[in-house]
């Protein structure tokens, strides 16, 4: 691998063969001596009136187009002002919502020659701690963002000492002044990928100029793109599958890029498969969750309106990939003209720039059928009759490019064998430099060896999976890492603030971990409470209290709080927790409960008569939540939190969406959030129904 201290010039050294990203004709050449920001510069040139990306403001109708011309000229600009306030390699926090704002500002950080740090933007009633913790990371000494944002940062989070000492860049509507454009070396780090940290300290993957070429090619050869594909992406800038999927991948092929609010799809995932439609898409990606969603809310009469025939692939991936969401997938949209050949499991992460692995286009993914006796050893055997009890597990492709797959064993590091799970390590020109400032980190992830021949250095990603065929399966985590809607969670994380969350907790002994329930990832917390709550604990209080917690931090639900006697969870000789121990205890019903909340799992009945008074509208309210929270109504209490019912930020979309639609008023989103109970909803959306004179 080239030394990531050598700088290679990519500026002007062979300006003509920038054309072979205007034919399809890009060389591996290409890919190591040139940056995006010559891409742009060479379509902006040729093409300056051709559409670049189109977003979707309400995820249908309202649409917003920039040309490669119009971003180039808008990404020199915003380049002019950061480094008249700037320095070459200092980081840039940015705080963007959807949309072609955070486009141009990206372009303009990679022009200055500056290092971007995409984030979530701040809201109100959500915590700050890791936009805080991002920060003193990084040590940033920017903020990119729009004129809103920048208004609203003032007006709620004015106290924030830190945040406010940094210079901050409204980049909207920067239309003139001083344009630049740095000299950039493929080894310059282009931007930090944050990935969910340890007890509140997330790591800053240092992704490179070569990084972003390297990875890009790697998707455009997998996925077989042309200048004539068109992609539609719903996902977050800041998460590396949206970031390459809908910004970066469209620019280094030439290809139209269609974006709108993730907000806009979990209202109404339909959305995402009507573009898909209109824009005659070929490519999209998701993590599992979002294909389970379109089966669940997308009807027979909507899907008649879908023509899905344009659809070359369809990544899968983020998440844990399941072949019973395929297959249901499949089959409920078939009548679209969707193919299931379209299907695309793959696999990757922010350490390997986004892919490691994929498969090939048109080709069905690949199923095993293992004896899960075996399976759960470790040990990899085929099902050869129905007599066993077995499992499947989906195929995530084989490496491209020069990347390189090993299963080795994480104790002895030497490489396993065909029938042995492991853990998988990387290498190749996608793996990232490391961790921004953790050295350790990086040595101990980024450097690792096989023991019994030397070979490397590979990523260690954590990931167990194997290899058969050459096609890679991914079976799980080696660590305790939790993942959930394609997030990455550290345990913790959600241990610590279940432990500050209520008194009655104790500090150090609790156990975060998810459980695959009914073909969906749930998140638990056992924890031990203090003595003097063990005869009679507040089993509700407390775990309100923690979903609360947890919610504002991670906008996560969590399905299973188990309360347990003192000093009773299963801890190691040192006094670490065991997590899997304790997970496995709580299926065997082998932990020393003393109180649990689980979000129920009985449904009620929907009541088709829409009456309006503030009983009918309560009862409305606790029949939503009977029926999409699978909770009985007798377990449901108007005067706890709604949030305490596993209301997330996805759910309270949908509920939002289905009141509007049954009492034609829209709640303020963070209304859901602000610990109201379903008496204060019913009695805040009395007001609304009343101002608006929709009494019958």
């Amino acid at each position: 691998m080239i030394s990531y201290f050598c700088r290679i010039a990519n500026s002007t050294e062979k300006p003509m063969d920038l054309l072979n990203f205007l034919d399809d004709k890009i060389t591996e050449e290409d890919t190591y001596t040139y940056s995006l920001t010559d891409v742009l510069k060479i379509r902006a040139e040729k093409e300056p009136q051709k559409t670049a990306y189109i977003f979707l403001k309400d995820g249908e109708d309202e649409e917003e187009r920039i040309t490669y011309g119009e971003l180039y000229q808008s990404a020199l600009t915003i380049a002019g002002k950061i480094r008249k306030n700037s320095k070459e390699g200092e980081r840039a926090l940015m705080l963007y919502p959807p949309g072609l704002e955070f486009v141009k500002a990206l372009f303009g950080s990679f022009f200055a020659n500056i290092i971007a740090v995409p984030v979530y933007p701040p809201r109100k009633n959500r915590s700050l701690n890791r936009i805080m913790s991002i920060v003193d990371d990084s040590e940033a000494s920017l903020v990119l963002t729009t004129d809103y944002i920048h208004s609203s940062f003032h007006k709620n989070f004015s106290d924030i000492q830190s945040l406010k000492e940094l210079y901050w860049i409204v980049t909207e509507g920067i239309n003139a002044g001083p344009k630049f454009s740095g000299e950039i070396f493929n080894e310059d780090i282009a931007l930090l990928q944050y990935t969910s940290g340890s007890t509140g300290t997330p790591k800053g993957v240092m992704v490179t100029h070569k990084n972003i070429m390297r990875g890009s090619e790697y998707i455009r050869q997998c996925f077989m793109h042309s200048r004539k594909s068109t992609s539609v992406s719903w996902l977050p800038d800041f998460h590396d599958m949206g970031l390459f999927d809908g910004v970066l991948q469209p620019m280094y092929t030439g290809y139209l890029g269609v974006l709108f609010p993730p907000v806009a799809f979990s209202q109404k995932p339909t959305r995402w498969l009507n573009a898909m439609t209109k824009y005659k898409a070929t490519h999209s990606s998701a993590p599992n969750f979002a294909f389970d969603l379109c089966v669940e809310k997308i009807d027979e009469k909507e899907s008649m309106e879908l023509n899905l025939s344009s659809m070359d692939s369809l990544l899968n991936g983020a998440e844990p990939v399941r072949k019973e969401t395929l297959d249901e997938f499949a089959k409920h949209f078939e009548k679209t003209g969707f193919r299931e050949n379209v299907l695309y499991p793959g696999y990757g992460m922010a350490e390997t720039t986004l892919m490691i692995s994929g498969g090939f286009v048109n080709e069905k993914p690949v199923y095993l059928k293992l004896v899960k006796k075996e399976f759960e050893k470790n040990l990899i055997v085929l099902a050869r009759n129905n007599k066993s009890e077995t499992c499947f597990q989906v195929g995530v492709g084989h490496p491209w490019i020069d990347t390189v797959v090993r299963i080795v064993d994480p104790d002895t590091k030497q490489e396993c064998n065909e029938n042995e799970v492991g853990e998988i390590w990387v290498s190749g020109s996608v793996v990232t430099k490391g961790y921004w400032n953790r050295e350790k980190e990086t040595k101990e992830t980024f450097h690792a060896y096989i023991a019994d021949k030397g070979e490397g250095p590979f990523l260690r990603t954590g990931d167990l999976g194997f290899l058969r065929d050459g096609e890679l399966f991914v079976t799980g985590r080696l660590k305790d890492l939790i993942i959930i809607h394609g997030r990455n969670i550290y345990p913790q994380d959600i241990e610590l603030l279940a432990e500050t969350s209520h008194e009655g907790i104790r500090a150090n002994c609790s156990a975060a971990f998810s459980m695959d329930e009914n073909g969906s990832e749930n998140l638990h917390i056992a924890a031990e409470v203090e003595r003097m709550y063990v005869r009679n604990p507040d089993v509700e209080g407390i775990s309100d209290a923690v979903r609360q917690a947890v919610y504002d931090e991670f906008d996560l639900e969590v399905k299973g709080v188990i309360l347990l006697r003192t000093a009773s969870i299963p801890k190691t000789s040192s006094g670490k927790i065991q997590r899997k121990a304790t997970k496995k205890a709580y299926l065997e019903n082998k932990l020393n409960i003393v109180g649990v909340s689980i979000l129920g799992s009985e449904t009620g009945k929907e009541d088709s008569d829409v009456e309006v008074s503030l009983s009918s509208v309560q009862s409305w309210l606790i029949a939503w939540l009977s029926i999409n929270l699978k909770i009985g109504i007798e377990k449901i209490n108007p005067k706890r939190p709604i949030v305490a019912y596993g209301l997330n930020s996805i759910k309270a979309v949908v509920l939002r969406n289905d009141f509007l639609k049954t009492y034609g008023v829209d709640f303020p989103p963070y209304l859901f959030f602000e610990k109201m109970t379903i008496e204060d909803m019913a009695e805040k959306a009395m007001e609304l129904i009343e101002e608006k004179g929709n009494i019958q």
